[in-house]
């Protein structure tokens, strides 16, 4: 059973204490407006986090709770607007049979420049009902802004949306030329604060997820929009995001600031005047992931989340996450208190996670999701197991021992998967030798990574983890590991992460993310890659892409093989070669721009070749237009 990586109402973690008293200061501070950052690494809990706060107040008719993630909106060109017209939009649903709010939500989109409402306008209705921009949004803002002044009904469906935009639209006709932005920030706050009166809510809470995945643009602009409603009365935000992240995006957008001022710098001092009070979501220690870790566990193994059984358990899990510095109460005797007899999926799960929690907080960094994903890793390859019919031949203890040493020490799984055989392998019987206080003057046979004959591991970088693996139960000598090795046999950057795993996984893993995150991998690190590591990280991102049905849109991966090969010269022809046998039909105007210094130097006419040959061809018309455009840009002006 492969366990969803969403957000969760459901608290494995005992993150409740944090949404508590996240909810009690905003109870209490109900007449302020107020900040809240939620920080922490990506997977630490955040969303999960802000979940449990919106059902806390969920069912308070007085209390409005607004949910904005600003990744969803990455294609706007502003996201303040979009982020202040889904706010005004919640407050019309919330109380759409009050005229006056209605009328009162047309005043505060007032305030919002023309252009900026007239984009938005022309999907808020769908945005509103679906989650999804319209292909008018993406493909003709000016038709849709003349469309909103001139008609709002024709392009807005619902009659509070007409309403509101009606009474917008004829003041940007109107609108007084000479009106200053303090003026209209004013004026904006004025107006929503008369329009929490009229909808006679008590308390605006608007809750920010993933703003440390967008581009710095849309997180400046959000966090921009949030700055408006600093001092308007019963609004609080929730901001979730990794502050890391988030001061890169400020370095990034302000990058003629000096470094410091005084002890913090200015992209710190920027956050910190926006949040008033941080929370940091902190990585769990070895007891708190040796519970998660029994949970996931006993769920991977098919248990239902809403069984009797799982219930129980969950609550002893959590009285022991109320203290977990005294690695007490989540045992056999504990929980079998409240379930007996013991399953056995559970007891499993127990001598499991007793063996490799340490070594897992340790490689995983506390990181709840790298934890997840380990267990959806391991349930996958038991899948593939039983369905080749060789699953009693998988042992989950084994199986997991190995993939510490797979994720963590690639070295160690290479000498073993390399000598693995049906009496074992002679890598893990020395290693084992050596941690029980065995002889060591035996010779070793071992042909992996590292051998010698007289110490095969005296060269390993990390030979102290090696041997702390070793000591974990069970014992792998004399186990035949033929079957592991081969169930394992899929890249192991489908679940490393970009802090734990090899250099090249975590560097491939980070090229085909997010292109924020793809434009902090410096590219002197790239140059001084070996070749054959560069051709492999090549060759990864390339297979991403191939791997995509729908090429219209530029991949992530794309962003990765654009800035690599612009530190690699050694890889333009290679790009060439790749774009000449992508599937003609399916690819979108993406592959003609962005592409200028990847193709530098030698492979710069080649690639206007390929163009022009893209202009020329008849079986995808789109590329062929955009490859027209592209060419006639590309010629040097007449003087």
């Amino acid at each position: 059973m492969i366990i969803a990586d969403n957000e969760t109402a459901v608290d494995y973690l005992y993150y409740e204490s944090v949404a508590k008293t996240v909810v009690k200061l905003i109870s209490k501070n109900a007449n302020e407006p107020l900040t809240i950052g939620l920080h922490g690494d990506w997977g630490a809990g955040k969303s999960s986090t802000l979940l449990m706060i919106e059902e806390a107040f969920h069912g308070d008719d007085r209390t409005l709770s607004v949910r904005f993630n600003g990744w969803l909106f990455e294609g706007y060109d502003d996201a303040k607007a979009v982020l202040i017209e889904s706010i005004v939009a919640a407050l019309v649903q919330k109380r759409s049979g009050v005229t006056k709010v209605i009328d009162k939500a047309a005043d505060v989109l007032k305030s919002v420049n023309w252009f900026k409402v007239a984009r938005t306008a022309g999907s808020a209705a769908l945005t509103f009902a679906t989650g999804l921009p319209t292909p008018d949004l993406l493909q003709g803002i000016g038709k849709v802004a003349e469309n909103v002044i001139a008609n709002p009904q024709s392009v807005l469906t619902g009659e509070m949306f007409g309403k509101v935009l009606d009474g917008a639209a004829e003041h940007f006709k109107a609108a007084p030329s000479g009106e200053t932005t303090p003026q209209r920030m004013h004026t904006f706050r004025r107006d929503f604060e008369d329009l929490l009166e009229r909808a006679n809510i008590d308390r605006l809470i608007v809750l920010i997820d993933d703003l440390d995945r967008c581009l710095p643009e849309t997180a400046i602009a959000t966090l921009e929009a949030i700055r408006l409603f600093l001092f308007v009365p019963k609004a609080a935000f929730v901001i979730a995001a990794d502050e890391g992240m988030i001061e890169y995006a400020v370095r990034n957008h302000f990058p003629d600031l000096p470094a410091a001022t005084g002890p913090n710098s200015y992209a710190r001092s920027y956050l910190e005047k926006l949040i008033q009070v941080p929370f940091r979501m902190p990585p769990l220690g070895a007891a708190e992931t040796r519970v998660y870790l029994t949970l996931l566990l006993y769920l991977g193994n098919g248990t239902g989340p809403n069984s009797d059984e799982f219930k129980a358990v969950l609550e002893v899990a959590r009285a022991a996450l109320q203290r977990p510095w005294l690695d007490t109460g989540f045992g056999r005797a504990e929980i079998g208190k409240r379930v007996s007899p013991l399953p056995q999926a559970l007891d499993h799960a127990l001598q499991v996670t007793s063996e490799i929690a340490p070594i897992l907080t340790e490689g995983t960094r506390g990181n709840p999701r790298q934890i997840k994903r380990f267990v959806n890793t391991m349930s996958l390859r038991m899948a593939i197991a039983a369905e080749r019919g060789f699953q009693d031949e998988i042992k989950q203890p084994i199986l997991a021992k190995l993939m510490l040493a797979e994720r963590f020490a690639p070295e160690v799984y290479e000498a073993i998967a390399f000598d693995a055989g049906a009496d074992g392998s002679p890598t893990m019987a020395l290693l084992e030798i050596k941690e029980s206080g065995g002889s060591k003057d035996k010779k070793s046979t071992s042909k992996g990574p590292g051998a010698s004959q007289t110490d095969p591991f005296a060269d390993w970088p990390n030979i102290e983890w090696a041997r702390r693996w070793a000591a974990i139960k069970p014992d792998l000598t004399g186990k035949d590991l033929r079957p592991y090795v081969f169930v394992s046999r899929e890249r192991r950057g489908a679940f490393s992460a970009s802090s734990t795993a090899g250099p090249i996984e975590a560097l491939i893993e980070q090229l085909s993310s997010t292109a924020l995150a793809i434009r902090q991998v410096p590219k002197a690190d790239l140059s001084a890659l070996l070749p054959a590591d560069a051709e492999r990280v090549f060759r990864s991102l390339a297979a991403k892409i191939d791997g995509i049905d729908n090429l219209q849109a530029r991949p992530p991966a794309a962003e990765g093989l654009a800035i690599l090969c612009e530190a690699r010269a050694d890889l333009r022809e290679p790009l060439l070669d790749f774009f000449r046998r992508l599937p003609l039909s399916k690819i979108g105007a993406w592959v003609t721009t962005g592409w200028e210094q990847a193709v530098a130097g030698g492979t710069a006419q080649d690639y206007q070749d390929l163009i022009k040959q893209w202009a020329e061809q008849t079986e995808n018309a789109a590329l062929k237009a955009v490859a027209k455009l592209a060419l006639q840009s590309s010629k040097p002006k007449k003087k």
